[in-house]
């Protein structure tokens, strides 16, 4: 069977990755493609993966990806009509099973955020829809996905592929040096996100608070968003220009601080005292990983307030409960793209 994946985002490699060396395994061939938004580019790089890159990613506003939506759906189908492939697999691109729909081949969609425009397309395309557990029925009728198309999966997305890593993850943080100042990794706010309304750059402040009582390292979303914080305000800050896997920054940290998105939750999911900053509208999965109590929300935090945190700050073991039904969640995504 010919699979293909569009990787349209960094967290999608990782989401992807151990499954699609499985399938490798198992006698299936992988078409890869991607667009160069974030560090998706590196993270494929890093992982040794072959890929073509396919378009490119248009901003934040709403009329630039409204223009550019049907031309990277015209661009996909150009590179893929050659391949002849059987199915279709992505995670919030919305792109992919409308061209899958074009090609006249079956698609699995995978969504965990109820405020993107582009899954209305893409439930409508879609020949299965796979979201998490909790996912509202009403946000997806809202969105118009057909309730017979919908698959629900147990846990989180990022349980899927953090089961797999677990072991190796509690190794790694149990055999770490104590440092000389705690470690706090950042990840800024979504620049390039259309469902992103919240505040730009509002974690200067912190960031500028706290680089003299602990180890700075943050993670930014792209060139842009480095160049930003590469700035001599923030001298002493170690800003990532390329691509961390998360081997390097889940055993090494001490506190995590993200302003919503995948990485905020692998880190709650894996136990890492997590503070999520975001100041839009929570989704449906940050509103369930608080209910678990998996990470403290604080969207104007302050420098003390994060430091006080940090001074109590300790490690959990990773919530067994969401890897087991992250393992689940895998294997039911396997056999729905196997199926005949």
């Amino acid at each position: 069977m010919k699979i293909w994946f569009d990787l349209s985002n960094s967290p999608h490699i990782n989401l992807f990755g151990e499954l699609i060396h499985q399938l490798q395994r198992e006698g299936h061939e992988a078409v890869i493609t991607c667009r160069p938004l974030a560090n998706t580019v590196a993270l494929l790089d890093l992982h040794g993966f072959d890929y073509e890159v396919v378009g490119e990613h248009y901003g934040a506003k709403l009329s630039k990806k409204l223009v550019g939506y049907p031309v990277r759906v015209a661009q996909l189908r150009k590179y893929l009509a050659p391949h002849r492939i059987d199915v279709a697999v992505s995670q919030s691109s919305f792109h992919s099973p409308v061209v899958a729909r074009l090609l006249g081949v079956r698609s699995i969609y995978m969504n965990d955020n109820e405020h993107a425009l582009g899954n209305v397309p893409a439930f409508l395309a879609a020949t299965r829809i796979m979201v998490p557990e909790f996912l509202s029925l009403a946000n997806l009728k809202r969105q118009l996905a057909n309730p017979g198309k919908v698959l629900r999966y147990p846990g989180v997305k990022e349980g899927i592929y953090l089961w797999s890593l677990q072991q190796r993850l509690e190794r790694s943080a149990a055999g770490r040096s104590v440092a000389a100042k705690p470690k706090v990794y950042i990840r800024p706010e979504p620049w390039a996100a259309q469902y992103y309304k919240g505040e730009r750059n509002f974690m200067d402040a912190l960031l500028l608070g706290i680089k003299n009582h602990a180890d700075v390292t943050l993670l930014p979303r792209g060139d842009a968003q480095a160049g930003y914080y590469h700035d001599a305000r923030f001298e002493g800050i170690r800003v990532i220009d390329s691509a961390l896997h998360i081997d390097d920054i889940a055993p090494d940290c001490d506190l995590f601080v993200g302003a919503g998105g995948t990485m905020t939750r692998e880190m709650a999911v894996l136990g890492i005292p997590t503070i999520s900053v975001y100041q839009d509208a929570l989704l449906d999965v940050d509103r369930f990983l608080l209910q678990q109590r998996a990470f403290i929300h604080r969207p104007r935090l302050s420098p003390q307030e994060l430091l006080d945190e940090l001074a109590t700050a300790k490690r959990r073991s990773a919530n067994e409960g969401l890897l087991e039904k992250g393992r689940q969640a895998y294997e039911l995504i396997r056999r729905e793209i196997v199926q005949a």
